[in-house]
């Protein structure tokens, strides 16, 4: 590999490739990781070049719409946004930001993804960095969780989600997921994950998390996430936990309102901080906060996003957590505590150093910069938050300026990967129920596969087929109608069982509806819950019962080799279903069993 040529605070260093000891698998800075002196001395001499506002934007990371960094075609709807830019290029050029995050939505991330064009975004972007008069490279975020949360999707790697993973009780499964999606990532040009996700679920009734987490036994959450941040930094891409101080516990969603968690300190201790505790000694990069309130931390009434008390006296002080701190998107509602142009101020007052998508970009930012200039924040203050993103910024190699290529691209779905993400689902499928062994299905079996087409019936309903099954399948909405149950019940007289794909049932009493009239057809009826395994406390009994904690292709084709036998489930529950099923459960086929 060529030399690299750094150039940065008015001088240029001319730094072999392999410059100073590895560090995580990235290059160090010049004069190697192992000379602190050498390291300090060349972040504070970035430091001191910069403007106000060039310090300012650094710890900005905003949403722009747009599949290159100057696209035509997104100018209007960035502007109707009222995010005061046309395009990525103004926002690097006007507010000097210093990282983006992508999404599917606004054309930076497409379904199905193009990898060329991911990569041709993020290089560009970096491109555009490296021309500014303090070129420092940029963060590119993005949320690949895994599961229900994934921005990048075929043709990379689709990993089942957090849940699926506590499913399989495997810290190895964990981290080899990790590695996989971090160098995909950086095959596209992202150098930053909004993951893992370290809330402790012990609340069936949380409409945000559910899935997203591994569960509800804090030693579980704690070994997987500590798991799949050592997979992301090993492969040098910068892993955030989230959601501090901990969003297991509500049954409000902060997008659409502010949850108040109301666990004692001692709880919050064994419970919720436990994670975050263990993530933060395992050397994790970044923290994200919740815009939660928790009286036991803060009795302000404050989301910890604006609490100062939490951030710096408990995340900072107690939990010793020395890295970055970045908000969660301040456009949510559990923020809106405040008038707008004063969240971005109180964030960093209460120890925030990114602040993730401010709705009103210009707002914002002007906000941040009066708010120093009239002495509300100090100017070192703001040094403070600028020396940690560019220390984080070197620490993973940034600085180097080595983009990838159309090579790296062949790193992305390989037949190595898909069989750690095959294996991954096939052991998370978690069988709760098997009335008089109705499962496994043998070959030849008349099945009719119903349930909603959010939930992927007709997909199994292929997989099915494929394996020699003769299936029918019905998709329907999430609400099935009763014109949908009808049709339901009639192709269920012909069929020798049914298996029914159910999502987020308590939320859709049609799903309920739906499955009471199968079961009461008399035949074998099997249910999937295809994303929280919670769904059996609105249903009737039923003679199977299986939980994949996801809907994604890669779950899907895992529950039908299950449920042919050609995979013994061995997935245990890594949450209590209420009055149904205990913490741990999970049933195998006896011996023998198996397709036919």
């Amino acid at each position: 590999m060529l030399a690299v040529v750094v150039w940065v605070a008015g001088f240029v260093l001319s730094v072999p490739a392999a410059a100073g000891p590895a560090r995580d698998g990235v290059k160090g800075p010049p004069g190697g990781w192992g000379d602190e002196r050498v390291r300090r001395g060349w972040i504070q001499r970035i430091v001191a070049r910069m403007t106000l506002e060039e310090k300012v934007g650094q710890m900005f990371m905003i949403d722009v719409y747009g599949r290159t960094p100057t696209d035509p075609d997104y100018e209007d709807e960035n502007l109707r946004s009222g995010r005061g830019v046309r395009n990525f290029a103004e926002a690097i050029q006007r507010y000097h930001v210093g990282g983006f995050i992508y999404f599917n939505w606004n054309g930076n991330i497409g379904i199905p993804l193009d990898p060329q064009q991911v990569q041709s975004l993020s290089n560009g972007l970096q491109q555009l960095a490296r021309q500014q008069r303090v070129p420092i490279p940029l963060l590119i975020a993005t949320d690949q969780e895994g599961g229900i949360v994934a921005r990048v999707r075929q043709p990379a790697t689709e990993f089942p989600g957090n849940m699926a993973l506590g499913a399989t009780r495997s810290p190895e499964l964990a981290e080899a997921a990790a590695r996989i999606t971090a160098r995909e990532l950086r095959a596209l040009g992202i150098n930053m994950n909004l993951a893992p996700v370290l809330d402790v679920n012990v609340n069936p009734a949380n409409p945000v998390i559910g899935v997203r987490s591994y569960g509800e036994d804090p030693e579980l959450v704690a070994r997987l996430g500590v798991a799949q941040v050592r997979g992301y930094q090993g492969e040098g891409v910068i892993a955030t936990v989230k959601h501090f101080p901990g969003h297991g516990d509500t049954d409000v969603d902060s997008h659409y309102g502010l949850p108040i968690i109301h666990h004692d300190r001692e709880t919050l201790e064994r419970v919720d901080l436990r994670p975050f505790r263990e993530a933060i000694a395992a050397g994790v990069d970044a923290v994200m906060t919740a815009h939660i309130v928790v009286p036991a931390l803060d009795d302000a009434g404050l989301p910890a996003t604006l609490s100062r008390p939490i951030l710096t006296d408990v995340l900072r002080e107690e939990l010793g957590f020395d890295g970055v701190i970045i908000t969660d998107a301040l456009g949510m509602q559990g923020a809106q505590v405040l008038p707008p142009e004063r969240i971005p101020v109180e964030a960093i007052k209460a120890g925030a150093d990114i602040l993730l998508m401010p709705p009103d970009v210009s707002l914002a930012f002007n906000a941040v910069v009066d708010a120093v200039r009239r002495g509300e924040i100090a100017e070192r203050r703001i040094d403070q938050s600028v020396y940690r993103i560019l220390e984080l910024k070197m620490r993973r190699g940034l600085f180097a300026w080595d983009l990838p290529g159309a090579a790296d691209l062949a790193l992305l779905g390989t037949a190595e990967s898909q069989a750690v993400a095959r294996q991954a689902a096939d052991r998370s499928i978690t069988l709760l129920r098997n009335e008089g062994s109705v499962l496994p299905l043998g070959r030849g079996t008349r099945v009719t596969v119903v349930g909603p087409r959010t939930a992927g019936a007709e997909l199994l309903a292929s997989e099915l087929a494929a394996k020699g099954l003769a299936v029918t399948a019905l998709g329907t909405g999430l609400n099935p109608t009763a014109s949908e149950q009808d049709e339901a019940v009639r192709r269920a007289a012909a069929a020798d069982a049914v298996v029914v794909t159910t999502y987020n049932a308590p939320s859709y009493p049609g799903q309920g509806q739906l499955v009471g009239r199968l079961v009461a057809t008399g035949k074998p009826v099997i249910v999937a819950a295809t994303r929280n395994p919670y769904d059996a406390m609105v249903l009737p009994a039923t003679a199977g019962y299986l939980a994949t904690y996801g809907h994604q292709p890669v779950s899907l084709a895992a529950l039908a080799r299950v449920l042919v036998g050609e995979v013994n489930p061995s997935g245990r529950l890594p949450v209590t279903v209420p009055g149904l099923f205990d913490y741990g459960a999970g049933l195998r086929f006896d011996p023998g069993s198996g397709a036919q």
